[in-house]
């Protein structure tokens, strides 16, 4: 189907924020987590998993590791069977055991602030930096890009690219950087509960006459 012809994103940003934020009032961070530390290694497992699935593993994580020093000294095997159905077991596990290590000896076991610093550390990429200074230390650095964000941002036309870091140069242009952080969760809700990657819900969208990409 052909696009419709709607006004400039920048133009529309403001009001499909206004639309999410009133649609989705309780839109936060899905990963269950108490700190920073919590919300980093969550976040490591995130990786082609369901945050459902990441939440079930965590408990029985965190109650063995409960902090960088812990998770610094585990054998990686007995790491590994703790999160083995997040799937990526042995890569994930090396991430967690290094990343709590390089906490341990580089920062006195706390996560730092500063997107050099986490992005630095073993399995941190920019989006779980993003994750952690947005939602763990109220940071809005940037905006955390997804494949619910991605697709979301595409169809409203926020966008034409498809790589990450490209997709979250443009957004944030379009928001005010106190929006950064939620923007993530109201994309994430919407791309969940309507704008599904199949066969998207736009009868019963919010932003139908906002979006170039709409099927109705």
């Amino acid at each position: 189907m052909a696009r419709k012809k709607l006004a400039p994103a920048r133009a529309r940003a403001p009001e499909i924020h206004a639309r999410l934020v009133k649609r989705y009032p309780d839109a936060h961070c899905a990963l269950d987590h108490e700190g920073a530390f919590q919300l980093l290694s969550a976040t490591i497992l995130s990786a082609q998993c369901t945050d459902k699935r990441v939440n079930i593993v965590t408990p029985a994580l965190f109650a063995r590791y409960p902090d960088p020093l812990a998770l610094s000294a585990a054998k990686l095997e007995d790491v590994e069977d703790v999160i083995r159905t997040t799937g990526f077991f042995r890569a994930k596990s090396k991430s967690l055991v290094g990343m709590a290590t390089a906490l341990v000896e580089r920062h006195g076991g706390e996560v730092p602030r500063e997107m050099d610093a986490l992005t630095s550390l073993p399995g941190v990429g920019r989006k779980t930096a993003n994750v952690v200074l947005g939602n763990a230390f109220g940071i809005d650095e940037g905006v955390v890009v997804d494949t619910h964000v991605s697709r979301v941002s595409q169809r409203l036309a926020l966008t034409k690219h498809e790589d990450p870091v490209k997709i979250e140069k443009d957004l944030v242009k379009l928001f005010p950087r106190e929006q950064w952080t939620m923007l993530s969760h109201l994309f994430i809700e919407h791309g969940r509960q309507v704008c599904i990657a199949r066969t998207p819900r736009c009868g019963e969208c919010v932003l139908v006459d906002l979006c170039p990409s709409a099927r109705v």
